[in-house]
């Protein structure tokens, strides 16, 4: 997920990273699987030498990007009845066919090919088309920009409209450009669907994996690849590397997957609970044994499928950085934001057609591609396997790699695996110890997924290898080396973000993220808390309503103070300040130079209000750092005014006075009339749920609509 394939093209499929196998409009099938036990050699052979390459590379402009995830569902309103659309591959190569236009357009500067108004061609001929990739699920899209985004003011302005909705056909698209130079992505991906189908943006399908037929068309279940009780093999993605990708983390780890999440326990629901729709009779796959080895939990929603995971969306935000120092230190300091983002975009209270207790779906995407053996697990000795794993390789960041003179040896991972030979290979090579130990960690895992193809040469000027080990670890941060022979930089990927339901709270999430950046590289920002306690704060912000129930780890004060201030303002200088101006830091109450104290001291815990809008305690939250950052900027009271209702979002999720989606979500269903306080979410439930959210998507809760708790604090 996220990868920067040209200088204007963003794309997050884990799996299109190598051009020789992959067609990314279609995903079409293009290798053959096999084992590749030359795999971490090669991977190592080749960062070493992209590193060697691209360590001095320096970008000029800081671009990033978005990447937002849809659902497409089909809707039958005389059965009244919502399904997954498994129609990604048709809708996919017609939207390949209208890039190939628009990219014609763009080169002749003529859009005489579209039957569409003369307004609406000079637009074509301008911007790019969204780009729009494949993923895990054959019922999901990935939609991206045309091209990055710069960081200038006026175009984060731009974001929500390039996301935006409106409904109708391609020949009114002259009616979705409140911006004129942006082609909504939305209403793009709507047009080459059905018209009763729709691209929504929820986490999961509350309904995925229960007994109805939930897929348009509808498939057996417990397939091959897959062998899944609750969910058909065709569910997945076509190419390929899908379903190769679910049967060899299966086969590695000697069982299916396993997923076990609470239920939410209302006044009906049957105590102790045992998972009804589970079958314990079924023989079909030696891994039908595993629920009577008791993998389906009391208590919890069972699941047991990478569908379960991989198939939830998500909101992800791509950073080029000016070069491998700027790269370095904002992976660092975006590390302890990530569960405090997870919280506050909470949206999945609903797995398999009942009400759970967490709020989000971070863990479940760990639990659907968790490879680790029983031995790496620690559930029996070490015997075949080199080490106890303690995390999924899709968790949270397990290492810090800035060279920054605030990072203490104190804040690392006391209990980090890593390969003391591909380490002692890359630190021979040149690197430094913290890079080398950062990738050193990555390599602990098996390649999942290889091809005969790809073992056919080693290219040192290639990133294949190397891509085949780094995108098959999901970390919530990841810290991405340029790709061979193009102009693009380092760049980080923020990835814990919930997708939201609406293209304005998408967009407020992503601008608040990109000022939030702009405000650590300016005033030399220090967030660091030692690692476990990032792991214990993503655990934390699972919990229901943790957005405002919970309190996380977090630094007491972010101010540098190694430096006198004009030394320090001297080391702050943004990357790219728009407009040519150099901010200055807030100013600190604290001393400028303190002794270092033990580490306990320097954090404390917080509530998520705390942390973004600040605390009694002398926190200065995130918003108002911020907002300081805008102010030393001089920018126009327009500008400023359009920025502050994006940030106003986030400023009241956090202090409780909007809701966050997983709380509508389950009031939603809460006052349901066909809802028995039993944790059933119904079809009919389900059906109705989609078409809320419809509307929410159209109207955003204006005057009184449906879902408004989410954007006003009162309904008008």
């Amino acid at each position: 997920m996220g990868l920067l394939y040209g200088p204007l093209h963003l794309s997050s499929s884990f799996f299109r990273r190598n051009d020789l196998l992959i067609d990314n409009r279609t995903g079409s099938a293009l290798g053959t699987p096999l084992a590749w036990p030359e795999a971490k050699e090669r991977a190592g052979q080749q960062l070493l030498a992209i590193w060697k390459k691209a360590r001095g590379k320096e970008r000029d402009a800081l671009l990033w990007g978005d990447e937002v995830e849809y659902l497409v569902v089909a809707v039958d309103d005389k059965e009244e009845k919502v399904r997954l659309s498994l129609c990604q591959a048709e809708i996919l190569k017609a939207l390949a066919q209208d890039a190939e236009l628009s990219k014609r357009a763009a080169v002749n500067g003529d859009a005489s090919e579209y039957d569409l108004p003369d307004n609406v061609k000079s637009i074509l001929i301008k911007e790019p088309l969204p780009t729009f990739h494949p993923e895990f699920g054959r019922f999901m899209l990935e939609a991206t920009p045309g091209k990055p985004w710069g960081i200038g003011f006026k175009e984060l302005l731009k974001v929500e409209s390039n996301m935006k909705w409106r409904y109708g056909s391609p020949s009114r698209l002259c009616c979705y450009c409140e911006v004129e130079s942006n082609i909504t992505r939305r209403v793009t991906a709507k047009n080459h669907m059905a018209a009763n189908e729709y691209p929504i943006t929820l986490t999961t399908f509350p309904r995925l994996g229960c007994s109805d037929d939930f897929t348009l068309p509808s498939y057996p279940l417990s397939g091959p690849a897959l062998r899944s009780q609750f969910v058909p093999d065709e569910i997945a993605n076509p190419h390929i590397r899908f379903p190769t990708l679910a049967a060899n983390i299966r086969s590695r780890r000697g069982r299916k997957v396993e997923l076990n999440v609470p239920v939410f326990r209302d006044t009906n629901t049957p105590w102790p609970f045992k998972d009804p729709t589970v079958n314990y009779d079924l023989h079909k796959w030696p891994e039908d044994d595993d629920v009577r080895n008791g993998a389906a939990k009391e208590g919890n929603v069972y699941m047991d499928a990478m569908a379960f995971g991989m198939g939830s969306c998500c909101l992800q935000i791509t950073f080029q950085c000016k070069n491998i120092t700027e790269g370095r230190k904002l992976y660092d300091q975006l590390s302890p934001l990530g569960p405090i983002m997870l919280a506050l975009t909470g949206a999945t209270p609903i797995y398999k057609g009942f009400l759970v207790d967490t709020d989000v779906r971070w863990n479940q995407i760990g639990n659907a591609v968790d490879c680790r053996t029983r031995e790496e697990l620690g559930e029996v000795p070490l015997k075949n396997d080199r080490w106890r794993i303690p995390k999924s390789r899709y968790a949270s960041n397990s290492t810090y790699i800035s060279q920054d003179p605030h990072l203490r040896p104190e804040y690392m991972d006391p209990d980090l695996v890593i390969d003391e030979d591909i380490k002692k290979k890359l630190m021979d090579g040149g690197m430094d110890e913290l890079l080398a130990t950062h990738f050193a960690h990555l390599f602990i895992r098996d390649p999942i997924v290889i091809f005969n193809e790809d073992l056919q040469e080693l290219d040192l000027t290639k990133t294949d290898h190397f891509e085949n080990l780094q995108s098959t670890n999901w970390q919530h941060i990841r810290f991405k080396p340029p790709p061979a022979d193009n102009d693009i930089g380092w760049r980080v990927e923020f990835r814990p973000m919930e997708i939201q339901i609406t293209d304005f709270e998408n967009a407020a999430f992503s601008i608040f993220m990109v000022l939030i950046t702009r405000a650590i590289l300016s005033f030399d920002l220090n967030f660091y808390i030692p690692i476990p306690r990032t792991t214990e704060n993503m655990e934390t912000a699972h919990a229901r309503n943790a957005v405002l129930d919970e309190k996380f780890y977090f630094r007491k004060d972010p101010f540098p103070h190694r430096y006198p201030r004009s030394q320090r303002h001297q080391q702050s200088r943004p990357s790219s300040p728009p407009g040519g101006s150099t901010p200055s830091p807030p100013p600190s109450t604290t001393p400028s130079s303190p002794l270092l104290q033990p580490i306990e001291s320097e954090y404390t815990l917080m509530s998520v209000n705390d942390i973004i809008n600040g605390s009694p305690d002398g926190f200065p939250g995130l918003i108002p750092l911020v907002e300081s950052y805008l102010d030393s900027l001089n920018v126009d009271v327009e500008t400023r005014c359009a920025l502050a209702k994006y940030l106003d979002l986030i400023r009241r999720r956090a202090d409780g006075s909007l809701w966050t989606n997983a709380k509508w979500i389950r009031e939603f269903v809460a006052k349901h009339p066909d809802y028995k306080q039993d944790s059933v979410v119904s079809a009919k439930i389900s059906y109705d749920l989609v078409k809320a959210v419809e509307e929410i998507t159209e109207k955003e809760g204006k005057d009184g609509s449906i879902g408004w708790e989410m954007f006003t604090a009162k309904k008008h």
